[in-house]
């Protein structure tokens, strides 16, 4: 479906260079990003307009002060590279089965993925809120915004973005907006250090970008894969995640303030000060200030950046291979043993946190590579068939990303090694000892 006349010729919103047809935002990290009249008509909706106001990487400011850019930036960001995708594909004769209404719902999709995200990032969904995809998929359906897209697209239009968006979609580009490749990662990696002023996110998207290619599966369907000539860029890309994890998203300061803000909102939302539909449409400082505003001496700490220090930090290898998944998949779990711990420790409930975050695909790999002779193979967690590659040994960057932390708002003496002992335990069998008030240490 045409989009002329949902924006009126030579429009302006404040936004850069306009034309009858498209606008020219000024990006620090990719210069001119170019959006059509599709792109700006879902831009000035309101869940969309939110994400200027959440930032994409939650606390990270506290450690590197450049980290305030939003998912806003970042979703331009990802609309820029689906583009640049798109017409790269294009330029090879490899969209001639891609139709234009799945393009556009590509484009957008990219351009809406993160609409569902809570105020500061992924924190909420570590403390037991549903995801923020199952959010943003609800969004795409509802008021302004899901009416727009069904102007757009038609009937089922915003449904169809949302099953990109999950990756529960049919069409053949899907990979780029969910699977190994997807151009989320290639935007958020580039930018978080761009804007940390690391240099652990370096990724060669430019290589990664021209080596894109459509496969026909054995199971005769097309998918999103990558020529051999980019498993160096590919490569490069996996290896800035893993140092993006291991020194900025899990930085020892970053998952305090974390945990700190996790225990925070949980407080207010079990004492009913905090409503977790208010939560989930809310911007970070709107969060914030209802926590300060109702007495969280927690959130009062995060915004003055009074953090809880280390008692206790061991990296995953050194952690038992059996513990239990409650220990980063069960926050009210979580809770009862940090607070139980505390009082054993001399601390009162609330002043020792407990931190294992958790990542199990974090360099997950799975689509096809297409070889310079044109023979198709599988990219996956093992490499290359005969080769070691980055893929196969994801495991042990992972480990070597991943910290066990205890946090503690004082000082204290006392050994916390047993806690090893404790995170191994079922959860059900913990549930009993603390109901019966048994020590855990």
């Amino acid at each position: 479906m045409a989009v002329a006349g949902l924006l009126a010729p030579g429009r302006r919103a404040g936004r850069g260079l306009t034309t009858s047809d498209f606008e020219v935002v000024r990006d620090p990290l990719w210069d001119n990003i170019r959006l059509d009249q599709a792109a700006l008509a879902v831009l000035d909706t309101a869940p969309v307009q939110r994400l200027r106001y959440v930032r994409q990487l939650g606390h990270a400011f506290l450690v590197y002060p450049g980290a305030t850019h939003t998912r806003f930036e970042h979703a331009l960001g990802a609309y820029h590279l689906t583009r640049l995708a798109l017409a790269s594909l294009e330029e090879r004769g490899e969209l001639s089965e891609v139709t234009e209404r799945d393009r556009m719902a590509l484009r957008l999709a990219a351009l809406l993925h993160d609409i569902g995200h809570y105020p500061f990032s992924h924190t909420l969904e570590e403390a037991g809120f549903p995801s923020h995809e199952q959010l943003g998929v609800m969004r795409l359906v509802e008021g302004e915004l899901g009416a727009l897209l069904e102007k757009l697209g038609g009937t089922g239009f915003a449904r169809d973005v949302g099953a990109l968006i999950v990756g529960g979609s049919t069409s053949p580009v899907v990979g780029l907006i969910s699977g190994s490749l997807d151009l989320d990662k290639i935007d958020y990696l580039s930018r978080d250090a761009h804007m940390c002023g690391v240099p652990y996110g370096t990724v060669d998207v430019d290589r990664l970008l021209a080596s894109l290619t459509l496969v026909r599966t054995p199971a005769n369907r097309l998918e999103v894969g990558v020529h051999e000539k980019g498993v160096s860029a590919l490569e490069s890309m996996l290896f800035a995640k893993y140092q993006m994890y291991r020194n900025v998203y899990w930085h020892h300061a970053v998952r305090s303030a974390t945990c700190m803000f996790k225990r925070a909102v949980r407080q207010a939302v079990a004492a009913g000060a905090l409503k977790p539909d208010e939560v989930s449409d809310a911007t970070d400082d709107v969060v914030m200030e209802q926590l300060t505003r109702n007495g969280s001496e927690l959130a009062r700490a995060v915004r003055g950046r009074r953090l809880f220090k280390r008692a206790m930090e061991l990296p995953a290898s050194d952690v038992p291979a059996s513990a239990r998944e409650w220990v980063s998949d069960e926050p009210a779990v979580v809770e009862r043993v940090e607070d139980a711990v505390a009082r054993e420790v001399g601390l009162a409930p609330g002043e020792l946190l407990i931190d294992y975050p958790s990542r199990q695909n974090m360099l997950s790999v799975d689509l096809p590579l297409r070889m310079r002779d044109g023979r198709i193979e599988r990219l996956t967690d093992q490499g290359r068939a005969g080769q070691l590659g980055l893929p196969a040994i994801a495991g042990q960057l992972y480990r070597s990303a991943r910290r066990f932390r205890v946090f503690v708002a004082r000082p204290i003496t006392a050994d916390l090694r047993s806690l090893l002992d404790v995170i191994t335990r079922p959860a059900v069998e913990l549930k009993k000892s603390l109901d019966a008030g048994e020590r855990l240490l």
